[in-house]
């Protein structure tokens, strides 16, 4: 295993993080905050867009560029690095997902026809990652800003059209609060764009996109894709984090030394680099094995979400506490960072959860191994 860039994945990196470099300052993340609904920045995402950043993520067959999910994954990192008020990695997901089943139902089938506006940037599909529980999905990535909506509901996937929910809504919006909206936005800690959506009665149809075992395993891949790229993110969230402290304790002055002197100081950041250096190989290992070990995908998408959300959030814990008082002040950096290496992977669930997960499947592998070798 070669996890070393290439030339065309360091173009690739370079080309990106000058992208974000430009359109997401701090500036434009603090912005996008502020505006409603908040964590988008509809000016980034159409830059991504016209960067084919959809595009990419899908195989060529299908009208995409075929690049493969570490490609993507080194895109998430800069994604993270920047803080990238945009919806990429749902919608990146979505789009492999749609051109997946489009590859397995042929040209013809739903999946085909919303795969065309999702690559062109006519609609932003996202993926809601659980099932629905009570009716409702629950948590949804980009459910704020999105078009459509592609959910499992424990024997199939579904397609909802979530601007027929909005009409519905704008028919009762004077008699209607806004707590029974079918489409409610979620404030988090890491100013995302997420909603809980309430699943339409008869008067809006969901339509089924596939069934069965075929279903399930397409929801479970599609799942663990984003897991894989929210651990580049969160790589990228604790790379900048660390940068921030290491360039504040390197300025702040104590007993006439900078504090960076300290080995209290540095050691602790000294821990969080290392368990970053570990987070991106785990993380990059993980998006490498869907190519060439697709065995250990399983087990190693929950295992890189769960390590890079821990290693994310202790870097940035560092270099906030590093800060002193200063670091919960608005006006910093660091606490952008903060909270989104908190915010962003609450999206799915702890690093505990996760962990559970990739054991869970690790003891599902080797028993169906035993079981082979049985028979």
């Amino acid at each position: 295993m070669d996890l070393n860039l290439s030339d065309e994945q360091q173009q690739l990196v370079d080309s990106f993080g000058a992208l974000y470099a430009k359109d997401s300052p701090p500036e434009r993340v603090r912005a996008a905050e502020a505006a409603e609904p908040t964590g988008h920045d509809p000016e980034l995402w159409l830059r991504l867009l016209e960067n084919g950043a959809v595009e990419m993520a899908v195989d060529e067959a299908s009208g995409g560029w075929g690049a493969s999910l570490l490609d993507l994954a080194l895109v998430a990192e800069q994604h993270g690095r920047y803080l990238g008020a945009a919806p990429l990695i749902e919608a990146q997901v979505a789009a492999r997902l749609l051109g997946r089943l489009r590859g397995r139902l042929g040209p013809h089938s739903l999946a085909a026809r919303l795969l065309e506006p999702t690559l062109s940037g006519g609609r932003l599909i996202t993926l809601a990652l659980r099932p629905p529980a009570g009716a409702v999905l629950d948590l949804v990535p980009a459910g704020a800003v999105a078009d459509d909506v592609i959910f499992f509901d424990g024997s199939a996937l579904r397609h909802l059209a979530l601007n027929e929910l909005d009409e519905l809504d704008e028919l009762d919006e004077l008699d209607e609060p806004e707590a029974d909206r079918a489409r409610r936005a979620v404030t988090t800690i890491g100013s995302l764009p997420l909603a809980d959506i309430a699943l339409p009665a008869a008067s809006v149809t969901t339509t089924e996109l596939a069934s069965g075992a075929e279903a399930a395993e397409a929801f479970e891949e599609a799942v663990n894709e984003w897991l894989i790229l929210m651990a580049g993110a969160l790589v990228g969230i604790g790379a900048r984090s660390l940068e921030i402290g290491v360039e504040y304790v390197k300025e702040r002055k104590a007993f006439g030394v900078p504090i960076g002197s300290f080995q209290a100081v540095s050691h602790g950041l000294a821990d969080a680099a290392t368990a970053l250096d570990g987070g991106t190989l785990l993380a990059r290992e993980a998006a490498w094995s869907a190519e060439v070990e697709p065995a250990r995908t399983p087990e190693l998408g929950p295992l890189a979400f769960g390590f890079c959300a821990e290693a994310a959030r202790e870097a940035s814990y560092r270099s906030l506490h590093y800060h002193g008082g200063y670091g919960f002040m608005l006006e910093y950096d660091i606490q952008l960072y903060f909270r989104r290496a908190r915010g962003w992977p609450g999206q799915f669930a702890e690093p505990d959860v996760a962990f559970g997960i990739a054991a869970a499947r690790r003891l599902s592998a080797r028993r169906a191994a035993a079981s082979d070798g049985e028979a």
